[in-house]
């Protein structure tokens, strides 16, 4: 399936390969997605959207199985706090559903912030814009795609 995520992936002529799953609308969350395309959680990442109280709008990509810290994004970001926006915003800011959020080619350019484990790994899983796939590609193609910003953003839930 071409996405306009896949798209510009071809375009800036990065190697990548689509996983496809089965979707379960009840279980869109991250470690399902894991699960069914066979990678530990950690190398899964998902994307969040996230406004600082200072600066805005931003997309945060963390593992599957981690949660966003939020004072460490706004340290990063110089904002004084960072909270998830309302599911019902996302789609107007991203153009994507929920389950199917990527930082590659959103309506809108936001700064972007990876992880630091997204290094630790040869291959990450991002969603291709769409529920129901996935896209394999090395951390550092991913994030010259993204112009992301890496840093110690997620802490792992208990």
């Amino acid at each position: 399936m071409k996405t306009n995520a896949v798209r510009v992936l071809d375009t800036l002529g990065v190697r990548y390969e689509l996983r496809e799953y089965e979707v379960d609308p009840g279980a869109l969350d991250a470690e399902t997605v894991a699960r069914q395309i066979g990678l530990p959680a950690e190398q899964v990442f998902k994307t969040l959207v996230v406004r600082g109280d200072r600066h805005g709008i931003y997309l945060v990509v963390l593992p599957a199985n981690a949660e966003l810290d939020a004072r460490a994004l706004a340290r990063l970001t110089g904002d004084r706090k960072a909270e998830l926006v309302p599911l019902k915003q996302v789609q107007p800011l991203t153009g994507y559903i929920r389950g199917g959020v990527t930082a590659l080619a959103p309506k809108r350019e936001f700064p972007v912030f990876v992880d630091e484990t997204a290094e630790l790994f040869d291959v990450i899983a991002v969603s291709a814009g769409v529920r129901g796939t996935q896209v394999l590609l090395a951390p550092a193609d991913y994030l010259a795609a993204i112009h992301g910003t890496v840093g110690p953003i997620a802490r792992t839930r208990a």
